[in-house]
């Protein structure tokens, strides 16, 4: 494993109208070439980790390192310029703008190195070749599947160092939450971090090389895959709240 995380919280207090705490205390450290996994029962903080991640929400104590530089008060367009992407829960799309239209919203950032703009859209189109097929149709007429492809390509256009991303299978068919957790499994192989929140404990626990658990705003417990799937331990604290035996 390699020793130094290129994102970390270190101890994070986060609330919500100045006096709603809904982080208290939480660390979490991601390394390149992993997939970190954020797991827990429902209103356990997972989403709030992402969005304090990227600078969505302010810190109450506790700090924030990107490559070893304390990035706690960087807001989030200074992250995305960094080298993080946000990939979130709900749609976050132009519905009545086409694939390309979107596309090209996310190369903003370097909207005047026109070069690297295509070479930028045409690598998505590459990865993605439903999209290069239907990159004048607008987003709306997509189904749920396609449309996440756009948020993942759109999310990959600043060719960034992390990636987060929330529940990115939520709502979506079988065989396309597959295709997506096989492109979540080689963002990290490339070499990116990847930070996942995920309610399907039993593929994020697949493609995870380490995970945490989260309750009530605080570190639970944490381990490797190979934890996860030994009796006993973080198999059966999950299974408690899950509420179900994991197979």
């Amino acid at each position: 494993m390699n020793t130094q995380p290129v994102l970390a919280l270190d101890n994070v207090t986060v609330a919500y109208h100045g006096d709603i705490t809904i982080l208290n205390g939480v660390s979490i450290q991601a390394r390149r070439g992993q997939v970190t996994g954020i797991i827990g029962p429902n209103g356990a903080g997972k989403s709030t980790v992402l969005k304090t991640l990227f600078g969505f929400l302010p810190l109450r104590g506790g700090r924030i390192t990107l490559d070893g530089r304390d990035i706690s008060r960087q807001p989030a367009h200074q992250r995305a310029e960094s080298g993080v992407a946000f990939v979130p829960q709900h749609r976050s799309l132009f519905g009545e703008l086409s694939v390309e239209d979107n596309l090209l919203l996310g190369c903003w950032p370097f909207r005047r190195d026109k070069a690297r703009v295509r070479r930028r859209i045409d690598s998505v189109y590459a990865r993605f070749p439903i999209l290069a097929q239907k990159r004048n149709d607008p987003v709306s007429s997509m189904s749920g599947g396609q449309q996440r492809f756009v948020e993942f390509g759109r999310a990959l256009l600043n060719e960034p160092e992390v990636i987060l991303l929330d529940e990115p299978t939520a709502m979506l068919a079988p065989k396309i939450s597959k295709e997506l957790y096989a492109l979540i499994r080689g963002f990290a192989d490339e070499g990116m971090t990847v930070v996942l929140v995920d309610q399907n404990v039993r593929r994020c626990a697949e493609i995870s090389d380490y995970l945490y658990i989260l309750e009530l705003g605080r570190n639970k417990a944490e381990g490797g895959r190979d934890q996860f799937h030994e009796e006993g331990g973080l198999r059966d604290m999950v299974a408690s709240w899950m509420d179900y035996k994991i197979d």
